[in-house]
């Protein structure tokens, strides 16, 4: 069954700075914030969480449903998702904004600094537009209302929703998190986030899976760590990957390889180790959708990093 993917549709322009940032900026003198860090890379790719959640979802051969907007510059990264087999029936032209964009920059020691341009993010349509039946979805960081209204209409439907605020959580005030929290099935985040969800909410981590079911905290290079309502804890590992090129994105393939191996009824633990897996390749090159395997290749890498067999048919 289809899997649903709300969130953004983006034009990545990546940066690479070969310094620190903190070389470069003086914490007493923020107030007159002044720099400019000259890049040694630009590329501009397809990004945006959607788009990138559905294209490791589709190399790992599940069916996602995209749901979000582009705008009048947006028929290349439509004709993209078509080329690579990703349904687009579901995403909305807005033909008087440009489609968003996000200008990343990251430094010597993986920081980022992000500049973003919403564009017709918000105009994204109604869930009861999708026609396909669908009962696993996410909800990834988008627009603030595109994924109220989602996040609304999947508990409406009842459906099992992944919650993803991640970078807007600051969006949000603490009862409509709150509200959203209560609504999801999934709640998902690195450590930092994760955190700045509770200050935000007045909520721990077990009072939120007094409403969510399932707790997702991501921790990088120390892996991961699975917590339910039930009171189960599991600790999950990380994949070594064969490069560190560019970190951005790893955190979206987790999250498709987490949702694919959910979808075909693995335990937690197998979920977190998929999503660890596909997180490393997407570390191992330069953009959010760059990344490339086969349903084979992901399966022996599996074995390697985890000493299990892995099946996806």
């Amino acid at each position: 069954m289809p899997i649903l993917v709300s969130g953004s549709l983006v034009y990545d322009n990546i940066m690479n700075f070969p310094d620190s940032f903190k070389n470069h900026i003086m914490p007493d003198n923020i107030h007159i914030l002044n720099v400019c860090f000259v890049v040694d890379r630009l590329e501009r790719s397809w990004g945006g969480t959607a788009g990138n959640i559905a294209y490791t979802m589709k190399l790992l051969g599940a069916e996602p449903l995209v749901v979000s907007a582009v705008g009048a510059d947006g028929s290349d990264y439509l004709d993209y998702l078509k080329k690579n087999g990703i349904d687009a029936a579901n995403i909305k032209i807005d033909k008087k904004q440009s489609t968003a964009s996000a200008y990343i920059t990251t430094d010597a020691d993986d920081n980022q600094i992000t500049a973003f341009y919403n564009g017709p993010l918000a105009n994204v349509d109604s869930l009861e537009a999708v026609k396909e039946k669908f009962e696993l979805a996410i909800v990834s960081p988008t627009q603030k209302e595109a994924m109220q209204k989602h996040m609304h209409e999947c508990a409406t439907f009842g459906a099992k929703a992944m919650f993803d605020p991640g970078q807007q959580i600051t969006a949000f005030t603490g009862e409509e998190l709150q509200k959203m929290l209560s609504q999801a099935h999934f709640v998902i985040g690195n450590d930092y986030e994760i955190k700045l969800l509770e200050e935000r909410t007045g909520w721990d981590a077990n009072e939120i899976l007094k409403n969510a079911k399932v707790l997702i905290v991501t921790l990088g290079e120390r892996g991961s760590i699975i917590k339910t309502a039930e009171g189960e804890e599991v600790k999950v590992g990380s994949c070594p990957p064969l490069s560190f090129d560019d970190p951005t994105g790893a955190g979206d393939a987790y999250r498709a390889g987490f949702l694919v191996g959910f979808e075909r009824g693995y335990n937690w633990k197998m979920c977190g180790q998929m999503g660890a897996v596909a997180a490393s390749y997407a570390i191992e090159t330069f953009g959010t959708q760059a990344h490339n395997f086969t349903k084979k290749e992901f399966c022996e890498r599996y074995k390697k990093a985890f000493g299990e067999e892995l099946k996806l048919e």
